[in-house]
């Protein structure tokens, strides 16, 4: 690895010690489908969104929701104590598209249809207020 490569992974890895964060990848789930969840979610505060999540009756609610579990403990960690109620919020959430696995039906005729499942890749960050703070 060249010194230039280096240094600059050097600063991305620096940067994410300082965000609070969690990754699902390769979940089984279209990415449209998983965003109309997130959408729900994005820029909530973190037990209000796990309450919302709990009782969503959509299949990828309960991932996200373990996912946000994730963040939250991984926040915790890094603090070295408990969130609080109103501390912490949901700063960002990505849900990217992942590897497609493509099988084929068949279809009258002779014919075959393509079939894509879709899978994604979901990222959340949390972060805490800062009103909470001053």
């Amino acid at each position: 690895m060249g010194a230039r490569k280096r240094i600059s992974a050097e600063k991305r890895k620096e940067a994410l010690k300082s965000q609070y964060f969690a990754k699902l990848n390769n979940v089984p789930t279209s990415p449209r489908k998983m965003r109309l969840v997130a959408d729900m979610v994005r820029g909530m505060e973190v037990f209000k969104a796990l309450g919302v999540l709990k009782f969503s009756a959509k299949e990828a609610s309960g991932r996200i929701e373990k996912l946000l579990r994730s963040a939250i403990a991984n926040w915790e960690q890094k603090n070295e104590r408990k969130a609080e109620s109103g501390e912490l919020y949901i700063s960002s959430i990505a849900v990217d598209s992942a590897t497609m696995l493509k099988r084929l039906r068949p279809a009258p005729q002779g014919r075959g249809y393509r079939i894509r499942k879709r899978s994604n890749h979901v990222t959340l960050f949390v972060d805490t207020n800062k009103e909470t703070q001053n």
